[in-house]
């Protein structure tokens, strides 16, 4: 028995190394809609199961790369096992059984098992670096190798979850009950900026209300374009949601401790549409952060919020609710991990999300989405030489987007098998 698991396990360390050697393809939400309208089953069962082993084995290359005190985590090795799991279950596709009714059918059901099995990743990953906290003291290496690795691991989280919803969703069982009549899988054509930022408002107000029993109200500076139309852009509606929710939830919280008073100032939203991006401008009055702490926003390991207990991690205050919003909103919050999400959900499409502060006045924090589709490509990260030299230097000046794929495949290698 042991020498049969040996042999598995070496068999699978072959295959991971095998897929790593290739870069995942980079696409863009232009490639996403026009293949989604052509909605060809076939071509895309035979791009993912090429695609998605390589970019499960690029990111599982490197959390063999995480300090071994981290790896030893329970919730960091439960995570491994998660996506050692997957990648089993996607190379069983690896031979072509000439792409019957069957395997497509079978295929689109393990996708969902898959996306259901990682869907609780970046909280048990947070609980991973929390044990680690708790049980070793953390140096100034260790904790920019952990930034490193989650900015990179968390952003292929975003890029496979999106291969894994646009194929489900466009080819799956439920796909006349739970997608919306206009959006193309999970992307809307027609996004309408203001109705998100309404949408995710609401939600952030209404947790905001159950809170502090008063929240700040919303005031709209800015959202047509030249020729005086409603904003729209080809987005994926959820991941704007998710930005802005963790914008507001963040500003209605400073807002309300910052004055405390029954006269609240207005949560501002501009919305701008320039040549190359649609700016989305949230200002407040929250008496701003200190300059000292302002680089520390973006990090896995700061957070204003009180942390969650491991009991009951509903009840941080404005941290998010997964009850509210079904998968949407995080409990991970709590963790300090909205700001840092919510920048690569931005920067996923080649986009950002920028925070300014006034200490003693207020932030705004500028979402920035590309206006064109055809720009807006996934940024993706890549396992090379470079990717793992940043785990062994004490140098942390690589920006690690440096070791990231910019460059969009073409739609023929799109549409073929690779």
């Amino acid at each position: 028995m042991r020498l049969i698991s040996y042999r598995l396990a070496k068999n699978l360390e072959k295959m991971v190394d095998f897929y790593s050697q290739f870069n995942p393809s980079s696409l863009s939400i232009k490639q996403f809609i026009d293949f989604g309208l052509k909605a060809n089953e076939q071509k895309s069962y035979q791009f993912l199961k090429k695609e998605l082993p390589v970019r499960l084995a690029n990111i599982m290359k490197e959390i063999h790369l995480l300090p071994d005190n981290l790896l030893k985590m329970p919730s960091v090795n439960l995570v491994n096992n998660w996506y050692t799991q997957s990648f089993n279950e996607m190379i069983e596709f690896e031979v072509d059984d000439g792409c019957t009714e069957q395997t497509l059918d079978k295929f689109c059901k393990i996708l969902v098992k898959i996306r259901n099995r990682h869907s609780d990743v970046v909280q048990t990953m947070a609980q991973g670096v929390l044990e680690l906290k708790d049980s070793h003291e953390i140096d100034l290496h260790t904790e920019n190798s952990i930034q490193y690795f989650l900015d990179r691991f968390y952003m292929s989280r975003i890029g496979i979850r999106m291969l894994i919803n646009q194929h489900t969703l466009l080819f799956g069982d439920h796909i006349n009950s739970n997608n919306h009549h206009q959006h193309i899988g999970c992307i809307d054509p027609y996004c309408d900026v203001i109705s998100v930022v309404k949408d995710a408002y609401e939600n952030a107000r209404f947790l905001c209300d159950q809170y502090y029993l008063t929240s700040p109200e919303l005031e709209i500076c800015k959202s047509i374009d030249a020729d005086d139309e409603p904003i729209k852009i080809v987005y994926v509606p959820s991941h704007l949601y998710h930005i802005l929710f963790e914008l507001f939830k963040n500003s209605m919280r400073a807002i309300v401790e910052h004055h405390k008073t029954d006269i609240l100032p207005p949560l501002q939203v501009t919305i701008v549409k320039g040549k190359e991006d649609v700016c989305v401008k949230v200002s407040d009055q929250g008496g701003g952060i200190p300059r000292s702490l302002s680089e520390r926003m973006f990090h896995y390991m700061y957070s204003t919020a009180p942390q969650p207990s491991k009991s009951d991690a509903h009840t941080v205050p404005l941290a998010g609710n997964i009850q509210v919003f079904n998968a949407i909103v995080f409990t991970i919050l709590g963790y300090g991990y909205g700001l840092p999400i919510s920048r690569l959900y931005a920067r996923y499409l080649h986009g950002d999300l920028v925070v300014l502060s006034c200490d003693g006045f207020g932030t705004e924090a500028i979402i920035y989405l590309k206006a064109l589709s055809n720009e807006a490509n996934e940024l993706l990260p890549i396992y090379n030489k470079m990717s793992t030299r940043f785990y062994k230097t004490t140098d942390h000046t690589i920006d690690w987007r440096s070791t990231c794929n910019h460059t969009p495949i073409s739609q023929q290698q799109f549409t073929q098998t690779q």
